[in-house]
């Protein structure tokens, strides 16, 4: 994967630690694992983060780094991925979550309406909690495995290419000069 970009927007750790509003992390921002990139810390990271990005709830970040923390994968990218969850994508996302949790539950969906307001929301939450919830936890987690196995091939990909490449280039080197080679 391209490490180094990512590695370019990664927080220093030590600056990580010194923030107020960490602090009572303590402890548990010093293990090493939480910013390191590896196919398995990224790949976890992005099943925390896009898991907790589908569950309608306030404060996902917090609930991403508790996972990622659980889990020792990457800190950063897990609670980052948590803000594919805006003011922008939330009632579409929410209102397709809602349906799969009224499909499951044979309940009859409510028609979205016209205009998407904060209102509209609030009232889907009220009257429509359960289908919510169980659709959000549905699709978070096939999303999050989904997620999961699609970073892990993609990094396997990457890497088999780079050996490819990296492969072609020592042949070309390695290859003895020809008197032909010469005449060119």
């Amino acid at each position: 994967m391209p490490r180094r970009i990512i590695k370019k927007y990664m927080p220093d750790p030590k600056k990580l630690q010194e923030q107020k509003s960490l602090r009572f992390l303590g402890k548990l921002l010093e293990d090493p694992g939480l910013l390191h990139l590896t196919r398995r810390s990224v790949a976890n990271a992005f099943m925390v983060g896009i898991f907790f990005a589908f569950i309608p709830v306030p404060f996902q970040m917090v609930l991403a780094a508790a996972g990622a923390m659980l889990l020792h994968c990457n800190l950063p990218i897990s609670v980052g991925l948590v803000w594919i969850t805006n003011p922008v994508t939330m009632p579409v996302m929410f209102y397709g979550t809602y349906l799969v949790g009224a499909w499951i539950l044979g309940v009859e969906a409510q028609p979205m309406p016209d205009e998407l307001t904060l209102e509209w929301l609030g009232q889907l939450l009220n009257d429509a909690w359960l289908p919510l919830y169980l659709g959000s936890a549905v699709v978070g987690v096939i999303m999050a495995i989904l997620s999961n196995i699609g970073i892990r091939l993609l990094w396997r990909w990457h890497v088999s290419k780079s050996w490819k490449s990296r492969k072609g280039r020592l042949h070309i080197l390695s290859k003895p000069k020809t008197d032909t080679d010469d005449k060119h």
